[in-house]
């Protein structure tokens, strides 16, 4: 892997994806999903505890992401994926959104989606949830 990837090897050769919020919001880690239902290049949604996640695999790298565009609430895992530029496009308006940071990079969206932290752990990908009340 080189030094961009988000997933690094723990000691024990877990691979674990680089903190991609800069909050220091407490987290918890729960079982998402395991790599293999996580498609390629394209978009799935994950609800877990409540929250919407799109959830998507690029080249072996996995990104999880708040899954409703915060211009007007459209979910973005109906959405494309472009794998070059690492971004979920808004399928009503257009709205393109980093993958990596949560980033709103296109409009009519200003406002970022939540980025989540992920570990992978075997073949099951653990996400990072605030703790409940911190968020």
């Amino acid at each position: 892997m080189d030094s961009k990837s988000p997933l690094r090897q723990t000691k024990s050769g877990e691979s674990m994806m680089a903190v991609r919020n800069s909050n220091e919001t407490p987290t918890r880690k729960v079982q998402l999903l395991d790599v293999e239902e996580i498609p390629e290049g394209k978009a799935k949604r994950v609800e877990i505890e409540g929250s919407r996640i799109a959830v998507t695999r690029i080249n072996g790298e996995i990104y999880a992401v708040g899954d409703m565009c915060t211009h007007a609430n459209y979910a973005l895992s109906e959405g494309p994926v472009d794998t070059e530029e690492l971004t979920i496009e808004c399928w009503k308006h257009g709205a393109q959104f980093c993958l990596k940071t949560g980033e709103a990079i296109s409009l009519p969206a200003t406002r970022p989606i939540m980025a989540y932290q992920l570990e992978i752990i075997q073949t099951s990908v653990f996400i990072h949830l605030p703790e409940k009340g911190s968020a």
